[in-house]
């Protein structure tokens, strides 16, 4: 796995926390969702909880303590050097029974409320005695919206795995009259791998023909044939952070109605591109794309948002859709991909990674977006 972050970058990541934990009156929070786990700490096992004080410094976090079970005790170690370490299969429960032995201290502990189950929700309840419990959903990914250098070269390194599996399968013939979705889809995953992927982003969308025409299609044993539009959304992880791409091809000479609809997304979505700058309004940037296809008269064709957060989760903040809150800030890698679906005959969807700048932002993913026939 590439080395994409420097020593302190952890006790940043947690000093920032703590910032947003004051803000909010608690004296602590309970982290249990294992990607904010490994934002804030670089552990990357299966089973781990985090309890963040708020009154620690970088240099000593005398009362932060992460846990996870024995089964990652070297693990822990390796990854998780410089905090207190305490093993317990029930990682979550453990932390909030360390917190209760010291109630004067965690006396308004913070959690995870979006991430937490009813159940546990009625253990820690049980578990917290003295202790006021106090939902802080969504700090941690408030953080993770911003990605630092490291982040972002990560990025660069699933985003490239991701071209260069498309440039292979294009050239070797991988997207071919005969050939299934689901064919389709197993070459190009092998290919991201092939290509330094440590895994892939999520199952591949391949679709076909009319099923191009449905924006969240699952590869099946339809086969594709002269004249469809070929629509592949897919993506690669390198270090734990996530690509996502979108491009549409058509086997054959294209008809004029696929050049009319390529054209249109091809034009709706370097409006986008061009909108999704430092400062501006999610919703605005939506609108800079949607209005291209709303005055082409395809607006009812375009049913989803623009585009979204991308990172460790292939979905994450901040949402650029018509209803979206906030603005763009520089550092956020969001994908930008209109589309537009024509029940029954076929749909095009083109997508890009790329990071938010103060002037021109920076696309990672560089495949080709003219029209490719095959």
């Amino acid at each position: 796995m590439p080395r994409t972050h420097t020593e302190d970058v952890h006790p940043r990541r947690r000093a920032a926390l703590r910032r947003l934990l004051a803000e909010r009156d608690v004296d602590a929070i309970l982290v249990t969702d294992l990607r904010n786990i490994r934002y804030l700490t670089g552990f990357t096992g299966s089973n781990a909880a985090l309890l963040v004080h708020v009154a620690d410094e970088p240099a000593s976090e005398q009362r932060t303590v992460f846990c996870t079970d024995g089964r990652y005790t070297t693990q822990a170690k390796a990854e998780v050097p410089d905090l207190q370490t305490v093993l317990d299969r029930a990682s979550a429960a453990a932390l909030v029974r360390h917190a209760a032995s010291d109630a004067q201290a965690y006396r308004r502990l913070g959690f995870e409320s979006q991430h937490v189950s009813v159940d546990f929700y009625d253990t820690m309840t049980e578990l917290a005695d003295g202790i006021d419990l106090v939902r802080t959903p969504g700090l941690v990914e408030q953080l993770r919206a911003v990605k630092d250098a490291g982040e972002i070269e990560a990025l660069r390194m699933a985003c490239a795995a991701a071209d260069r599996a498309l440039a292979d399968l294009i050239e070797h013939g991988g997207v071919r009259a005969g050939w299934t979705e689901r064919q389709v889809a197993r070459e190009l995953e092998n290919l991201m791998l092939d290509h330094g992927a440590d895994a892939i982003a999520f199952p591949s969308i391949v679709a076909t023909g009319p099923n191009s025409a449905i924006p969240h299609h699952r590869p099946t044993d339809a086969v594709l044939a002269e004249g469809d539009f070929v629509k592949l959304d897919f993506g690669a992880v390198v270090g734990g952070y996530h690509s996502d791409m979108t491009r549409t091809l058509v086997i054959g000479r294209p008809a004029a109605w696929q050049r009319e609809i390529y054209s249109l997304v091809s034009t709706a979505q370097a409006a986008g591109r061009q909108a999704a700058v430092a400062g501006a309004d999610l919703a605005a940037v939506d609108a800079a794309a949607r209005r291209v296809i709303d005055r082409a008269g395809y607006g009812d064709e375009f049913p989803h948002g623009l585009g979204h957060g991308v990172g460790l989760d292939v979905h994450e903040a901040p949402r650029i859709a018509k209803t979206g809150a906030g603005k763009l800030s520089a550092g956020m890698t969001v994908t930008v991909e209109p589309g537009v679906y024509l029940a029954g005959r076929g749909g095009v969807r083109i997508e890009d990674t790329l990071v938010v700048a103060e002037g021109d932002n920076e696309v990672l993913t560089l495949s080709i977006k003219e029209l490719v026939t095959v």
